[in-house]
């Protein structure tokens, strides 16, 4: 069973930064595609971006320019940067992987993920 661990979370004002890190319990190599998700309150869970095993990235439309996935394979850590925050960033934030390679019109999808992390909390004030 995979483990992910998030971290990284926390409170920001409009227009900040963050990085999440997710940590993986074993070698990010293996995995065909690792990916970041939000929830926020009473939303379903979206994809944010997603990254390949050849390092392709696919992002969504809604943070395209702000945020970039990133990946450490000697850490074992998947990263999300994320510039330029605004209140509807708001949400919890969660690190998915799966040994699969996903077709692209997959990868931000939430049923292609097999493993996820307990999510961190991201909140962005006005």
């Amino acid at each position: 069973q995979v483990q992910l661990v998030e971290s990284g979370g926390g409170s920001v004002q409009a227009g900040g930064s963050l990085t999440l890190s997710c940590v993986a319990s074993e070698y990010i190599s293996r995995f065909g595609h690792m990916g970041w998700f939000r929830q926020a309150p009473g939303k379903e869970r979206e994809g944010v971006a997603a990254i390949g095993i050849d390092g392709s990235t696919t992002v969504a439309d809604s943070v395209k320019g702000r945020f970039t996935i990133s990946k450490d394979i000697a850490k074992k850590t998947l990263y999300l940067l994320m510039n330029d925050l605004k209140p509807e960033d708001t949400a919890v934030y969660y690190c998915a992987t799966t040994y699969a390679s996903i077709s692209s019109w997959r990868r931000l999808l939430r049923d292609a993920y097999k493993f996820w992390g307990q999510g961190t909390q991201v909140t962005v004030s006005s």
